[in-house]
């Protein structure tokens, strides 16, 4: 087995921040958003993303959305399951419009896990899907609607997101693929 890896970068800290910006700016797009707003990170992958965008819509639009952080352990169904901190819902999720933040969209069973968490919190008015890098290689009909970048990937690659809380030098988004 080789386990030699190639990487490559694919978002620096600075496109990070302008990707960042231009989501919050479509996430507040609608006008019956503005008031209604619940962000839910998923948790370890959507958490930074999701404080990002909170601070970037507060800054842009004066008020800060709700957010919260969602661990979908007991909804996953390929029994891979991670220490994580419990779910954190600040408010109830009725009549809001919920977006649902994670960092990567890959195979959408994740996302699929975030859906049932959420329906099982209250019926929001709507939710959406907002992620930072899009890879491709759906296994469900999963689709964002807020979408960082859209990156076609293949399977034996990896995509890696290191992302703080805050803006940081060191955020980026980088591949990895096996060597040939």
């Amino acid at each position: 087995m080789n386990t030699a890896q190639k990487s490559r970068t694919l978002l620096s800290a600075q496109e990070i921040e302008r990707v960042i910006a231009r989501l919050a700016h479509q996430i507040l797009e609608p006008e019956d958003a503005q008031g209604k707003l619940v962000l839910l990170g998923v948790r370890r992958g959507g958490e930074a993303l999701a404080q990002r965008l909170a601070a970037e819509i507060a800054r842009i639009s004066g008020r800060a959305p709700e957010l919260g952080f969602l661990n979908i352990n007991l909804y996953r169904d390929d029994r891979v399951t991670h220490q994580m901190p419990e779910s954190q819902i600040p408010v109830d999720v009725g009549g809001r419009t919920v977006i649902i933040v994670d960092d990567v969209l890959y195979t959408g069973r994740t996302i699929r896990s975030a859906l049932d968490a959420v329906t099982d919190l209250g019926r929001p008015e709507a939710i959406r899907l907002c992620v930072l890098i899009d890879r491709g290689l759906r296994e469900l009909p999963v689709q964002g609607d807020y979408v960082g970048r859209v990156i076609p990937t293949s399977r034996r690659e990896r995509v890696e997101v290191s992302l703080a809380s805050q803006p940081a030098s060191s955020d980026e988004v980088t591949i990895l693929a096996d060597a040939p």
